[in-house]
């Protein structure tokens, strides 16, 4: 089946990108050493901004206002309108098809799944689902952060302020600062991020599910979409098996339409599904080849970057060796 395929395509993409993701993470690593003068000299990655969402959505609003391109962290933002103009237009396929964070859940939620499933003599993947009335407030605390964060930079921060941001120590050596976070974190740190470790094991995408704002941005973005997923009821054992298969736990068989805002365009369920036509992807109520959205994701994805590329929207017009001097300044 096509939609077979799609899986198998889906976690090869979600590798690469996560591979991509660590190589980036180690030569930003080594830059960091030469920058704090405890290594060779290195080259700074600019794809290491696209860890920097809280600073894109600001270089976005100085660039809707001023027509200014952040020239500090051009990769940053390219990347962030990357994932804006992939949830318009193919669901929340960033989440679902680039995000690594989503890709090292799912793996872990799928090897602990097995592991639980097999202890209690069971076959397939052990979920563990919260009930109704404690789950829907719980998918709230990400619209919740998603407003703080609104509230702080789309409504608060003016144009002085925006510039002001940008050009400030902090935000040249936000980059450094992450990477410290992770290095070297302090107790409340670690304890924090053990307790979304252990709830991830246990409760299928914790951080993507209930607290990621990111994904709540996104997530709204594609309720604009026009690719939706259809269910035939007619055709519909109610097996289940495509809520089974689901990262984000949507309960599929309640619906002829999956217009979530919590679908990441995954295609897992209809790959799931041992019904024929019961489970379609549709781009203006037609049914399609569920291999459009991929390709036109990627399509999409690369001619973005291509463009940053050409037009120096991707490069920091800032030398590496002023990032050295504030990293020195910053006393990291």
């Amino acid at each position: 089946m096509i939609f077979s395929d799609t899986s198998k395509i889906r976690k090869t993409v979600q590798a690469g990108f996560a591979l991509f993701c660590i190589y980036t993470g180690y030569r930003f690593y080594i830059f960091f050493l030469w920058a704090t003068d405890s290594g060779a000299r290195a080259a700074r990655p600019p794809a290491v901004e696209a860890f920097l969402p809280i600073g894109a959505l600001v270089s976005l609003k100085q660039l809707v206002l001023t027509g200014i391109y952040d020239k500090i962290h051009p990769a940053g933002l390219t990347v962030f309108i990357m994932a804006l103009a992939i949830s318009l237009l193919f669901r929340k396929g960033f989440c679902g098809w680039v995000c690594p964070i989503g890709f090292i859940s799912e793996l872990a939620d799928s090897a602990v799944g097995r592991i639980i499933a097999r202890s209690r003599k069971k076959t397939g993947h052990y979920i563990i689902r919260l009930p109704l009335w404690l789950d829907y407030p719980l998918l709230l605390l990400k619209y919740f952060l998603l407003g703080f964060f609104f509230y702080l930079i789309i409504w608060k921060m003016d144009i002085n302020s925006l510039q002001s941001f940008s050009r400030s120590p902090y935000n040249l050596t936000v980059d450094g600062r992450m990477l410290r976070f992770f290095l070297a974190p302090g107790s409340l740190a670690l304890a924090i991020m053990s307790a979304l470790v252990i709830l991830s094991l246990f409760f299928r995408s914790f951080w993507c599910r209930f607290l990621c704002p990111y994904g709540a941005l996104l997530g709204i973005l594609a309720l604009a979409s026009p690719f939706q997923l259809r269910r035939q009821a007619t055709n519909c054992i109610d097996c289940k098996k495509c809520e089974d298969s689901c990262p984000a736990l949507i309960r599929i068989t309640d619906k002829n339409t999956i217009r979530t805002p919590e679908c990441i365009g995954c295609l897992d369920c209809a790959a799931a599904c041992p019904q024929e036509d019961c489970l379609n992807l549709t781009l203006g109520g037609k049914k399609i080849n569920p291999l459009v959205l991929p390709l036109g994701l990627l399509l999409l994805f690369f001619s973005i970057w291509a463009w940053a590329r050409l037009n120096g929207h991707w490069q920091s017009t800032i030398d590496d060796g002023i990032f050295k001097r504030f990293y020195t300044i910053m006393k990291f």
